[in-house]
């Protein structure tokens, strides 16, 4: 639902010399390069949008976050247009709305009056800007439109409905920009211009790798979750962790009931910043799989069955074994292995049970096997073996050597 939204300020933030300029009569001071959208944003100013979004370069094509600006012509669009001093910017007036509206009747001439059966109803940027520029009634009667359109099924994951599709391109500068894939594109000109995965492609024949960015960037139901049209927007959110590879991307888990309706990158997660790959946008069935383990279950021997216990009984079982053994081998004779899937306070986790009830230092884990070479070779160059910088040291980077490794491929 709406609710779970996360606050976007329109375009990427920007680094520089403080500016400041006027909005709606309010001093605002902002990194030069900033655009007045994002200004406003900052100075809590909510400006309409639809095509813009703070993880794309801006665009400027929906025209819904129109300005006045004392002493310019026109009505220029604030995702476009960067900060300059002096500026007084007014972002509400009696033309500002006719525009908005005029330009939101457009809009909605050409889509589906669908709202109440829509799967992204309560959670649909077109639906809210109707609101917010506040649209009352469509009086043009189109002798075409794209409402007869057919819709792409042929991704397991997503649905892709072109008769939703307001053409604002975030999909497709998502896909460029945020996956670097370049699987969709815009085909035609002036009205017959649509998302197209490909030259005559569907999704699932196309270079797309259902990272899901193009999903996320959606404004509208044109792009949507198999998941949520079959089961409903959720009722919660939850902030989790990617269960599958080590980089420990941050995800928020949409659940309704018991049940997970979708997995939502984190635009807060440090390792992923809003992405993540196909395996965790998409792949966590195994939530609510009927062969998951649901409770613990223990066993005296392997040629016995297993039996479901509850934690106390299975906690002391296994601490009880451990002390058998080492009891009959000597306090050496166990240890742990921590997996590159766990988290750091995970990892912690084990080497505090090795060493404070084990009683010994037998703690390990399997990225001392795999990156002994890296290992080692941080080891003689710069004094320490692990890693020294972050996932956003790479952007800062003027060359990066990559030897022996295909990262894009391993780490997409």
């Amino acid at each position: 639902m709406a609710l779970f939204r996360e606050l976007d300020y329109g375009t990427p933030a920007r680094t520089g010399a403080p500016v400041t300029v006027e909005i709606d009569g309010q001093a605002i001071t902002v990194p030069a390069g900033t655009s007045l959208m994002r200004a406003a944003q900052e100075a809590g100013i909510a400006v309409p949008k639809l095509c813009a979004s703070d993880s794309l370069e801006p665009f400027g094509s929906c025209r819904l976050c129109v300005v006045e600006i004392e002493g310019r012509r026109g009505f220029p669009a604030s995702c476009t247009t960067p900060v300059e001093a002096g500026m007084k910017v007014h972002t509400q007036s009696p033309k500002l709305a006719d525009l908005r509206r005029g330009t939101m009747e457009l809009y909605i001439s050409d889509h589906p009056l669908d709202c109440l059966t829509c799967s992204a109803n309560g959670n649909c940027e077109l639906q809210d800007m109707a609101g917010v520029v506040g649209l009352r009634e469509v009086r043009y009667d189109p002798v075409k439109t794209h409402l007869a359109e057919t819709k792409d099924e042929s991704n397991p994951y997503f649905s892709f409905d072109p008769a939703k599709c307001i053409v604002c391109n975030r999909c497709v500068r998502a896909c460029e920009e945020v996956q670097g894939t370049f699987a969709l594109t815009i085909t035609g000109r002036g009205f017959d211009s649509q998302v197209s995965a490909g030259q005559n492609e569907d999704f699932l024949d196309s270079e797309c790798v259902s990272c899901g960015a193009c999903v996320q960037a959606c404004p509208t139901a044109t792009l949507m979750e198999k998941s949520v049209i079959e089961m409903g927007q959720a009722e919660r959110s939850v902030t989790t962790t990617c269960a599958y590879c080590g980089v420990g991307c941050s995800f928020k888990a949409e659940i309704k009931g018991n049940e997970v309706v979708r997995m939502v990158p984190n635009k807060d997660g440090h390792a992923n910043h809003g992405h993540s790959c196909v395996k965790g946008r998409f792949a966590w069935g195994y939530a609510t799989h009927p062969d998951r383990i649901a409770a613990p279950m223990i066993r005296e021997s392997i040629d016995q069955p297993w039996r479901t216990v509850d934690w106390d009984e299975a906690i002391s079982y296994t601490a009880k074994r451990f002390k058998d053994i080492q009891a009959q081998y000597g306090r050496d004779s166990v240890g742990g292995l921590t997996s590159s899937r766990c988290t750091n306070e995970e990892a912690y986790l084990v080497q505090k049970l090795v060493r404070a009830a084990f009683g010994n230092n037998n703690v390990d884990t399997c990225a001392r096997v795999c990156h002994s070479p890296t290992g080692y070779g941080l080891k003689v160059t710069l004094g320490e073996s692990a890693g020294t910088q972050d996932f956003d040291s790479v952007l800062a980077a003027d060359v990066v050597l990559v030897i022996g490794a295909n990262p894009t491929d391993g780490h997409p």
